[in-house]
Parts: C-alpha cells; sequence; structure tokens
C-alpha cells in the first residue's frame, strides 16, 4: 500500500476515493460538478473550452507522487512521496473504479428536486477526465496506456504537470486532449521560493520541458498562479519563457486561499481579480497575444 490506513481514511473524510488497491489512484467530485448539475454555474474550462462540468471526471493516477510542495497547493502535502518504489494499478481498472466511485458520490442529487433532470442523466457517464486532482500524474508509470485508455472510453483528457519529468513527456504516444505546464515562477530563484522542487535539478527539467512542448500536437497551454507579493513580478522573464513553449493558450490564474495552503500562505496573498486581469494583460502586451476571456469568480484570465 502507498498510503497508510490512516492517511487513506483521512483522505477519504474530506471527499476522496480510492481506485484500484494500492491506494496511489483515485477521485473526488469537483467543486464545478456539483454546482453545474443544481445549475448553479459551471467551471471556467466549460466557458474556455467548452467541456460539461456535469460530465467532468476530476482523478490522478499518483495521489501522493509528486517532485514538489508547493506553497499554494491546497492539498495536504503530508502525504507527498518523491519515489515510485511499489505496486500500481493498471489504466483500465483505475478508470472503470474511478467512474463507478463518482457515480456512487454523486448519487445524492438523485433526490435533489433542485437537480437538473437532464444532467443527472448524463453525469453517470462522464467524457472528460481532469487528470489533475492530486500528485504529478506523469509520475504513473503507465500515464501512456491511462491516455489511450480513457481515448478508447471516447473521453476528451486534460492532462496538468509540473514539468520535472520531461522524458514521460517526450515518451507519450497518446497525447491528451489539452495538456497543460504549470510555469509559477519568472526565474529559478522565485520558482524555488514557490515550489519548494524535492530534487536538485528542477528548473532544469522544468526549461527542458517547455523546450519541449512546442512538439506537441495536442493543444497546449502554459498555467501561471499568481500569488499576491510572491510571484507577480518580472512580466519581461515570463514573456521569454512563454516564448519557448509557444503554447495555444496561457490561463493566468490567481492563488485562492483555500485548504492546507492557508497553513503556508495567508488571505494577503490572494490577488483580487483586477490584480490578475491587470497581470494577464501586461503579459499578453509583452508576447502578441490577447485576452480573450475570463472568469471572475474563478479568478482566471485566457490569453490565446
Amino acid at each position: 500500500m502507498v498510503l497508510t490506513t490512516e492517511e487513506q481514511e483521512k483522505m477519504e473524510h474530506s471527499g476522496y476515493r480510492f481506485a484500484g488497491k494500492h491506494s496511489h489512484a483515485g477521485v473526488k467530485i469537483c467543486h464545478w460538478t456539483k454546482k453545474s448539475i443544481l445549475n448553479q454555474g459551471e467551471c471556467y474550462k466549460q466557458k474556455f473550452y467548452g467541456i460539461k462540468s456535469h460530465r467532468c471526471l476530476q482523478m490522478s493516477p499518483a495521489i501522493p507522487f509528486c517532485h514538489q510542495k508547493c506553497s499554494f497547493c491546497w492539498r495536504d502535502l503530508s502525504i507527498t512521496k518523491t519515489q515510485w518504489n511499489s505496486e500500481y494499478d493498471n489504466p483500465k481498472t483505475i478508470i472503470d473504479d474511478c467512474i463507478k466511485a463518482q457515480n456512487n458520490l454523486l448519487c445524492g442529487f438523485f433526490g435533489n428536486d433542485k437537480a437538473d433532470e437532464v444532467k443527472l442523466s448524463e453525469c453517470g457517464k462522464p467524457n472528460n477526465a481532469a487528470i489533475s486532482l492530486a500528485g504529478e500524474p506523469t509520475f504513473y508509470p503507465e500515464i501512456n496506456g491511462l491516455i489511450e485508455e480513457f481515448k478508447k472510453k471516447n473521453f476528451t483528457t486534460f492532462l496538468v504537470t509540473n514539468g520535472l519529468l520531461p522524458e514521460k513527456l517526450k515518451s507519450l504516444e497518446s497525447e491528451p486532449t489539452q495538456l497543460y505546464l504549470s510555469l509559477d515562477g519568472d526565474s529559478e530563484k522565485t520558482y524555488k521560493s514557490i515550489c519548494n522542487p524535492q530534487i536538485n535539478d528542477a528548473w532544469s527539467k522544468l526549461m527542458n520541458s517547455l523546450e519541449y512542448l512546442p512538439s506537441f500536437n495536442s493543444r497546449c497551454v502554459i498555467r501561471l498562479t499568481c500569488i499576491k507579493g510572491k510571484n507577480m513580478g518580472n512580466v519581461e522573464n515570463y514573456g521569454q519563457l512563454i516564448k519557448i513553449a509557444n503554447p495555444d493558450y496561457i490561463e493566468v490564474k490567481g492563488y485562492m486561499c483555500v485548504g492546507y495552503s492557508r497553513k503556508r500562505l495567508s488571505v494577503e496573498n490572494m490577488p483580487k481579480h483586477d490584480e490578475v486581469l491587470d497581470f494577464a494583460t501586461k503579459i499578453a502586451d509583452e508576447i502578441g497575444r490577447r485576452v480573450v476571456d475570463q472568469s471572475e469568480v474563478s479568478m482566471v484570465v485566457l490569453l490565446k
């Protein structure tokens, strides 16, 4: 077992459900999936990219594994592991179990008079996988097989990576529908202070991933998490790094002071949407892009 029984129970109490038998993969119902079923709003990914929030499966094949302990992460970093030395479940088992677990978690909505009947009939058959719930998904030894298995089930896939395993990105034979690469510092010094990498060559690996991004045929997105007073600084540096990757889109997103991140940062580090928009506009001007959409409730601005 990757996680202890106590660690699993603690995570299950907060809404996680594990898939397979090795406790490294799992699912958790997204806030926006619940909101969508009740017609109370949708995730910005629906607004930006057309993903249906009520049919999205928020999961990860590598919940405890990551090379970073980011200050802004809302997850419990005490379970983070930087080496995978244990057995693991196969992609089909993980996906089937995640879908089953999500359906079990959503069953209460069928007794809710406020739930949308059409969405209820569809939510049991998710068709998009947000491979980003916790940990670094590319840590999973069969990440390529996982994406391929999702495709067999007619899913679109949104894969989020911190870029510290560039060799995994280079070995992907089955590309995700959309690849996110996180860029949370304009320099190595800023990056290290915010993302707290647990390996010595993290910055060079991230640069390697940035350089490899243009080779992807899938839609690529650079995501910046903006922390007030920490990394909303050198626009020119960000511009140079983004130009290396030449992504299809850039998401400039404000830090949310929620979860375990409150032990490391404060509400003063959470920018207002206007501040995020101003920062995003400056980046857009720097790299010759433009603001094409935004979601104030999620504090995110989209550049194209």
